[in-house]
């Protein structure tokens, strides 16, 4: 099984050359840390603030940047996806979604937690994943608790992995 990761540069003037590279990585360990048996497609965005707050406004509504947006193309129960009703790419893999991811504002967040831009970067594209999956932390409750306990999960496959 080899999964797709579609990765576009809205700007390619914007630096972070390798950024491309460390998101693959940790969308196939997310992936992977939930034992998705079937190929699957993500295509991802890489932008900077400016441009994640046009598409969060045309989108959402919402005129602020943020460091991510997830838009599934499914709506999964968490934890459970079921894959035969999926939305199909054009191979036939599930396509699980879209995912925009700020650049800069990874960059900011990495220095400012204190782990670097690979790490945040990693880690954006991890909860991204779990978005797409059905997971979903808007109450500070099971639900929340659960998605961190996948993207930990995930997040040890990929420390694994490197």
């Amino acid at each position: 099984m080899k999964h797709k990761i579609y990765v576009n540069r809205e700007k390619p003037n914007l630096g972070y050359e390798k950024a491309y590279i460390t998101v693959k990585k940790a969308v196939r360990a997310a992936l992977e840390a939930e034992n998705l048996t079937e190929s699957c497609t993500v295509c991802v965005l890489l932008t900077d603030d400016a441009g994640i707050r046009e598409i969060n406004r045309g989108q959402r509504d919402i005129d602020a940047a943020t460091d991510v947006l997830s838009f599934p193309m499914n709506e999964f129960e968490e934890g459970r996806p079921d894959l035969a009703d999926a939305e199909r790419w054009e191979d036939g893999s599930v396509y699980l979604g879209d995912m925009v991811l700020s650049l800069e504002r990874a960059d900011r967040q990495g220095e400012e937690y204190g782990h670097g831009f690979k790490h945040e970067l990693s880690y954006l594209a991890v909860h991204s994943v779990m978005h797409l999956l059905g997971y979903d932390h808007l109450d500070e409750g099971p639900r929340k608790k659960r998605m961190r306990e996948r993207e930990k999960a995930a997040m040890a496959l990929l420390e694994e992995k490197l």
